[in-house]
């Protein structure tokens, strides 16, 4: 199985929770929501495991800690990943909206300067922005929207700019939820649980995730983990 965004720094007991995702051979990128998490973070996995974890500075947290970027900037060599990075468009964050925009900028501009990333993005109430700043920095990595949930006019822009979608059970519990899913690549898909937010049990929301996949994709549950996981390799290559 995969996770391929999940907060393991935020989970009960982090360190417990990395010894079963091990034991169950679960794929999984650990996105961060600040760069300070960052180092703590990478040191509670094996480098060689299955486990990848990603730098990150969520849009959530640029209001209240706006100069972390040089931060971002002195760690970004030491990953291959970021995340959890993008932008958020609710009232509650209309304040730091410029920052976001700012910051996120410079960040896509950092993962082109330093050689090809794979982004795990935010895009809650802002699908449209985001995809405006993806295009505006070419040649920054790959994008990958974490809980994509924009209108038919933007994923069918997200798509077009070469997008990858990581989706996770509560997406596909609803009809709009499935018809959205529906409508993205079967190849750019990957399955996520945005844990402990979404789910407080990785293995049953991933299998919950597949399943729903599944049904989607009228394929059995083999050929629907075997396709996830060409999807991963893919998208690592």
């Amino acid at each position: 199985m995969i996770d391929f965004h999940c907060h393991l720094d935020l989970m009960k007991d982090p360190a417990k929770t990395v010894r079963e995702l091990e034991v169950a051979q679960i794929y999984v990128l650990s996105v961060t929501t600040v760069p300070k998490a960052f180092p703590k973070t990478s040191r509670l996995v094996k480098v060689k495991g299955r486990i990848r974890t990603a730098l990150g500075y969520h849009p959530q947290l640029v209001g209240e800690r706006p100069n972390e970027l040089p931060l971002f900037e002195r760690m970004l060599h030491e990953t291959r990943y970021v995340g959890e990075v993008g932008l958020d468009g609710g009232k509650e964050f209309t304040k730091s909206q410029s920052s976001q925009a700012k910051i996120f900028s410079e960040i896509l501009s950092l993962c082109r300067s330093d050689g090809s990333k794979i982004v795990s993005i935010h895009s809650r109430h802002a699908a449209d922005a985001v995809l405006d700043k993806i295009e505006e920095h070419p040649g920054f990595g790959v994008p990958v929207l974490h809980w994509f949930t924009g209108n038919r006019f933007e994923l069918e822009r997200a798509i077009k700019l070469g997008c990858w979608f990581s989706i996770g059970a509560p997406m596909l519990r609803t009809a709009k939820g499935k018809a959205t899913v529906a409508k993205m690549p079967s190849e750019r898909i990957l399955t996520e649980t945005d844990a402990p937010f979404a789910s407080s049990n990785i293995s049953s929301s991933l299998s919950e995730a597949t399943k729903g996949l599944s049904n989607i994709w009228r394929m059995d549950a083999i050929e629907t983990a075997n396709t996830l996981k060409s999807n991963l390799a893919t998208l690592v290559a």
